[in-house]
């Protein structure tokens, strides 16, 4: 491990691009600090204070505090990842798009400029929303300064051109730094809130809050837990497939053994910002609406944490589960393609009876996973109702850094193998000198 950051210094370009991602992600950082014209930021604050615990707090997480001090990047990457969501559903729905899809990196361009459309579509529909909100007071008393349409109009424009750049310095780090840019955003918004966290969980053993026993236990469920986020955001289920030797014009191929690989967690973490932005809008008109009979109704049956809540959020993991890697995987397609390179699968016959079979696997692992993904994203509940742990942590947001960790590191140890170095996991010693 050592040794692989040690030989990251003898390759140049590699810490060229690890520089240009920290400085983007450094500009992302100070943007998050920079307050929206026109609001008090103390009144906001307050307000979000009132709110611990429900789902402002997790999208505030993902902001990285951004959203709580309503800064003009307070809309995140949401729109982005809400556009593109919608987009790989679309291609699933509609012929031209499907078409785009199938014709290469021209039609993927295509598909990325709409998604880009349609990230501005949804920040200036939700940029209003927000506007609308702040001069009804539903962020409390006194948040607007000068209330009016030149404050909404201005609050529209700051908080879409807010995302657009956040979405810019994305494909940026995409381009010319390491890793996935937008990823990577969400990543350090998550990130940059762990201090804060660790400082307030030892500002509560100091003032006998919390024992030092109780943080012992608690840091060490942490790392048990995290520790089995890793181990199954890597599982796969391998089928073999065996390839017969062939006769390409007067040379025959070798014959051999390749394997199709099934993760346990196909969808990654998109079931469940799919169940948190459905449960988002019943949630907010319960925090947002004057009657008193809808908000007994969402104090008694469906806030937060509740059980109806937790089970109806754990219905639509479930669901995303299941429907997400349906899209992603067609065992029909994955089964034809088989027959069309001259593989088989053992035992099974090509055609019908291996898409069969490929669909009867992905289900049972794709089970196992959607109940992986359940109990991890109702960590946070149990810890915070059960244990009293007053950070965020599991969930969506620990599915996030892991992945994002792993892909990080995985792209990091494809440079370093191609040059002929020694990776995190193979040690410190090189196996060969870069050319001159």
């Amino acid at each position: 491990m050592i040794g692989g950051v040690h030989n990251i210094g003898r390759i140049p370009e590699l810490q060229k691009r690890i520089l240009f991602t920290f400085g983007m992600l450094a500009v992302y950082r100070v943007g998050s600090h920079i307050v929206t014209p026109g609001i008090d930021p103390d009144v906001i604050r307050a307000t979000f204070d009132r709110m611990s615990g429900t789902i402002f707090s997790l999208f505030n997480v993902f902001s990285g505090g951004a959203l709580e001090q309503l800064s003009i990047f307070a809309l995140g990457i949401m729109p982005y990842i809400s556009a593109s969501i919608i987009m790989q559903l679309l291609t699933i729905v509609v012929p031209q798009l499907e078409a785009l899809r199938k014709e290469g990196e021209q039609g993927q361009r295509k598909i990325t400029q709409y998604t880009r459309y349609g990230t501005i579509a949804l920040a200036l529909f939700q940029g209003f929303l927000i506007a609308s909100a702040l001069e009804g007071g539903q962020f409390g008393e006194g948040a607007v300064v000068n209330p009016g349409w030149s404050f909404r109009l201005m609050c529209v424009i700051t908080l879409t051109a807010g995302t657009a750049f956040i979405m810019w310095l994305g494909e940026q780090i995409t381009e010319r730094g390491i890793g996935n840019g937008i990823s990577l955003i969400i990543f350090a918004g998550i990130v940059i809130g762990l201090p804060g966290a660790i400082g307030q969980l030892i500002e509560l053993v100091r003032t006998d809050q919390f024992s030092l026993l109780q943080a012992i236990f608690l840091i060490a469920l942490v790392v048990l837990i995290t520790g089995f986020v890793v181990f199954v955001e890597r599982g796969q289920r391998r089928i073999p497939i065996q390839h017969a030797r062939r006769v390409v014009g007067r040379r025959m191929t070798q014959g051999g053994t390749s394997y199709f690989p099934l993760r346990v967690n196909t969808a990654n973490v998109i079931p469940p910002i799919f169940a948190s932005s459905i449960l988002m809008f019943p949630v907010t008109i319960g925090q947002f609406s004057d009657s008193q009979a809808v908000n007994a109704f969402f104090q008694d049956y469906l806030y937060p944490g509740g059980l109806l809540y937790n089970a109806v959020y754990v219905a639509l993991i479930v669901f995303f589960c299941f429907f997400y890697t349906a899209i992603v995987i067609n065992p029909v397609d994955v089964a034809d393609n088989i027959k069309r390179s001259g593989g088989f699968i053992p035992g099974i016959r090509p055609g019908r009876r291996t898409a069969e079979f490929i669909d009867h696997v992905l289900s049972r692992v794709t089970a196992i996973g959607a109940v992986y993904v359940a109990l991890i994203c109702l960590v946070p509940v149990i810890l915070s109702n059960r244990f009293g742990v007053p950070f965020y942590f599991g969930g969506t947001a620990l599915l996030i850094v892991v992945g994002v960790g792993l892909d990080l590191i995985g792209q990091i140890e494809a440079h370093l193998v191609t040059r002929h170095y020694e990776g995190f996991i193979g040690g410190g010693r090189t196996r060969g000198r870069i050319g001159r």
